[in-house]
């Protein structure tokens, strides 16, 4: 049977099977996988309008129009099932605890704190780890995650317990979820004198979504407004019944100022733990974990914050976080202490990794480097080819006809640049949430961490882009170099400003919106002839004012007989006049236009900038 031609190219048709690719895969691994030739697809996806080579990574959606053409199912591999088979071609697993019953220990609860901007939730915690981060923030507001360990006494036995701060911002959804995710148990902060506000609705969303049980923490219980009641009942509302309510939920009222009742808190937090969760690992295993933070230091170089989930982190260790690998040079404990090893549910600063892993990123200890660079550089390479099918704008000619008729769409291309993954991580994430409509997009076509380079600037002039720097700064000639390029570099050190001023940005991007507005309406009451200027109109103004520098239309019997006219001449008895005001007489010349008749009336109007909300 002779194969089927699509788009002037014969070209085999599946069955309907389905074909798995990775993210950022090419039109030659689609080829491989269902036996044609890449020049084939090339050529059949330019007659459909698409220009791809054969090697470019390709963005899902065109796999999808591929797919439907060819009679296959195209499913891209999720980023989680890419690394989970990544890792089973070395013989690894990530997330299994090996051993059976009688290896498990039992390890300390982690936990995340959240709640609305400003109820205290720094200060708990600085109250609980005795360490001040309020003052190093900008704006009261924090900034990044971090993690600690502190010790509480519950019936005579020492108890450590694993916090996990997140920051205070609703720029920082995507934190917060990763957050949840991570921990055993969410503290919900909640102050005793401001109630439950929209924040506090959405940090419980996110720990009801991840399964985690609550602890509310009542904070501010000392001012004067406070109403520990009430907040109880708001809560009440949203499924969180306190136990003296006969519900499952503890409440306790702390003022983390005063350092009231702290620790009760980390008592009702063991006592959840021991209640609703059976909290165990292998500590003898490979460690295995979560990279909780991570940044670029001047002096140590990538520095990350992991918690270990199971197994047990030592110096030496070979390690691999994400698109990161290197050896355990030496391990920090959350006041900086040296430590050699990191249980599980131990939250420990790791130095000697070959670059700065992503928030969230898992890591594994693996049998050596060698190891470690390979599934680090598969992961880096596999990022990159994600990331490019990302950032490659899919134009058909089609978009390209509709641009050129309506006049090219917009695209402010940016550049992140932060201290830490999680903020960039953040800030991305909330600048894709911006809408301004179909008009004027957003581009990030590039974010790291670490200080602003030249190769930075070198793809801003390049790329026509803006380069954000979040908490950094320019290193070396970059800002010599930006300057020469014209390259515009903004500098932030809080995000909702970053947000606001890009907002606003895009929002002057836009085309300026018009309304019409009508002045008001003379009546045409008699008409003079002249050779020399053509009909002159004798009129009345009916309503509103007539403008000798607004527009006109001519009505006849309701009807719009003519738009969009120029007043060649307005005139108040034998003077010029800038606008003749209801129940005056006037004399109008309408410029170009002749065909007037008694009973017209002449509409005036003018268009009205409307402003952008």
């Amino acid at each position: 049977m002779q194969a089927p031609t699509i788009g002037g190219v014969r070209v085999r048709k599946g069955d309907g099977e389905t074909v798995r690719l990775a993210r950022g895969a090419s039109l030659t691994d689609f080829a491989e996988k269902i036996g044609v030739d890449a020049a084939a697809l090339v050529q059949m996806l330019f007659s459909l309008g698409e220009m791809v080579t054969a090697t470019e990574s390709v963005n899902d959606e065109t796999f999808e129009l591929l797919g439907e053409e060819l009679n296959y199912t195209v499913v891209v591999i999720s980023p989680e099932d890419e690394d989970r088979e990544l890792l089973e071609s070395f013989d690894l697993e990530f997330g299994a605890d090996e051993g059976g019953d009688e290896a498990m220990v039992v390890r300390p609860p982690v936990v995340t704190v959240m709640g609305h901007v400003d109820h205290g939730k720094t200060k708990l915690l600085d109250a609980l780890r005795n360490a001040n981060v309020v003052d190093k923030e900008a704006g009261g507001i924090t900034q990044h995650i971090g993690a600690y360990q502190v010790h509480t006494e519950v019936d005579g036995a020492d108890r450590r317990i694993t916090l996990i701060d997140t920051p205070g911002h609703e720029a920082f959804t995507a934190m917060r979820a990763r957050g949840a995710q991570a921990t055993d148990i969410a503290i919900l902060v909640v102050a005793a004198d401001d109630g439950v506000m929209p924040q506090t609705v959405e940090a419980l969303n996110h720990a009801k979504a991840a399964g985690v049980p609550v602890v509310v923490a009542v904070n501010k219980i000392d001012v004067p407004a406070a109403d520990p009641t009430k907040v109880r009942g708001q809560l009440s509302e949203y499924g969180l019944v306190p136990e003296e309510y006969g519900g499952d939920a503890m409440f306790v009222d702390v003022s983390a100022k005063s350092e009231l009742n702290l620790d009760k808190l980390l008592e009702a937090v063991v006592l959840t733990a021991d209640a609703s969760l059976d909290l165990r690992a292998n500590p003898d295993q490979d460690a295995q974990g979560l990279v909780v933070e991570a940044h670029l230091d001047r002096g140590r170089g990538p520095v990350a914050t992991v918690l270990v989930q199971r197994g047990t982190l030592r110096v030496g260790d070979s390690i691999v976080a994400g698109p990161a690998y290197g050896r355990v040079r030496a391990m920090l404990d959350e006041y900086g202490k040296e430590i050699t090893e990191a249980d599980p549910a131990r939250p420990a600063m790791v130095l000697g990794l070959s670059a700065v892993p992503g928030a969230g990123q898992n890591f594994i200890v693996v049998d050596d480097d060698r190891m470690a660079r390979q599934i680090a550089e598969k992961r880096e390479a596999r990022e990159r080819a994600a990331m490019q099918a990302k950032r490659r704008v899919r134009r058909t000619l089609e978009d390209f006809m509709a641009s050129m008729e309506k006049g090219e769409s917009q695209e402010l291309n940016l550049i992140l640049k932060g201290d830490v993954s999680g903020s960039v991580e953040a800030l991305e994430d909330s600048l894709s949430q911006i809408d301004v409509g179909d008009e004027v997009n957003i581009r990030v076509i590039d974010r790291g961490v670490g200080a602003i380079t030249e190769t930075n600037v070198d793809l801003a002039a390049a790329s026509d882009a803006i380069i954000i720097g979040f908490n950094v700064r320019p290193q070396g000639k970059a800002t010599e170099m930006a300057d020469k390029e014209g390259v515009e570099i903004r500098y932030y050190s809080v995000i909702y400003q970053a947000i606001e001023e890009i907002e606003a940005a895009l929002k002057g991007m836009l085309k300026p919106e018009f309304e019409e507005a009508t002045l008001g309406q003379a009546e045409i009451r008699e008409i003079f002839r002249s050779s020399k200027i053509g009909n002159i109109a004798g009129c009345m103004v009916t309503s509103g004012v007539l403008r000798r520098n607004a527009k006109v239309r001519l009505l006849r019997d309701g009807n719009v007989v003519s738009d969009n006219l120029d007043l060649a001449s307005l005139k108040r008895e034998k003077d010029d006049a800038a606008e003749v005001r209801e129940g005056f007489e006037c004399g109008l010349v309408l410029r170009g236009y002749n065909d007037i008749k008694q009973g017209d009336v002449v509409e005036c109007f003018e268009m009205r900038e409307i402003p952008r909300a």
